[in-house]
């Protein structure tokens, strides 16, 4: 068994079997290393939930007092090998997650949405959302289940144990039928409130223009998905056309 410290990629090793939900053992006998170095490890910086290699490998060196350079806490930023600039996709992923933001979604899920929507795949495992992000694999789990919840993604099995989160052409769609169904139930609320509260009172021609408004746009909502469905799953035209607004009729000055 090698003996020494662990190294910083062990440590992001350990932390990538974790979000895999690997054994102590299993990932010990990957690294070479004794079941209960892993386990010191792990339990010593956080617990399986909450281990974070970076904040780990720092730790360690802090108990030595030995310096270091500092290392990096957001995602490599090795060339991408699709000839994109790492960093500006990484700055458009944040912006991307700003937006989801204010939309209602918090900080990580919004992160872990943009992430997958910024991905060629459109899908990734979670552990390759931990190494992406440089979170912990509970922060994702539990993104990963509200936006699931929500209808924003959905799971495929992966190899071994693993699963991988997907978000399709077809997400948006189901996001707004799912909202739409939100409606309804808010729509059915309102309405009980006027029989409870007595037509024509106040509080119930309120509660009535507020179903009939929700209502209206839920329903407008609906049948526009529907008829937009098809956008989802084509190709846009070339960009020039567009971007050239409305031509002149030909022979006109």
């Amino acid at each position: 068994m090698p003996g020494g410290r662990l190294t910083q990629q062990e440590r992001q090793q350990i932390a990538l079997g974790l979000a895999d939900r690997l054994a102590y053992a299993e990932i010990a006998r990957r690294l070479d290393r004794p079941t209960s170095t892993i386990t010191r490890e792990v339990l010593r910086n956080g617990g399986p939930a909450s281990y974070r290699s970076d904040l780990a490998h720092r730790a360690t060196e802090r108990r030595a007092h030995r310096r270091r350079q500092a290392a990096p806490r957001g995602p490599q930023t090795a060339p991408q090998a699709d000839g994109r600039d790492t960093e500006a996709v990484r700055a458009y992923e944040e912006t991307f997650a700003g937006i989801f933001m204010q939309s209602g979604l918090s900080k990580m899920t919004a992160r872990v949405l943009a992430a997958l929507y910024t991905t060629d795949a459109g899908s990734l495992t979670a552990s390759e959302l931990v190494q992406r992000l440089q979170v912990s694999p509970a922060s994702v789990s539990k993104a990963i289940t509200f936006l699931e919840g929500q209808a924003l993604v959905r799971r495929e099995p992966d190899e071994g144990r693993r699963e991988r989160y997907v978000v399709d052409d077809d997400v948006w769609y189901q996001g707004m039928i799912a909202s739409a169904r939100a409606h309804a139930l808010l729509v059915e609320t309102a309405r009980q409130g006027v029989g409870v509260l007595g037509p024509g009172t106040p509080a119930a021609t309120r509660l009535e223009n507020i179903a009939r408004f929700v209502d209206f746009v839920s329903e407008s909502i609906t049948r526009a998905a529907e008829q937009a469905r098809e956008v989802l799953h084509t190709k846009p035209g070339p960009p020039s056309a567009e971007a050239a607004g409305p031509q002149p009729p030909k022979g006109s000055a």
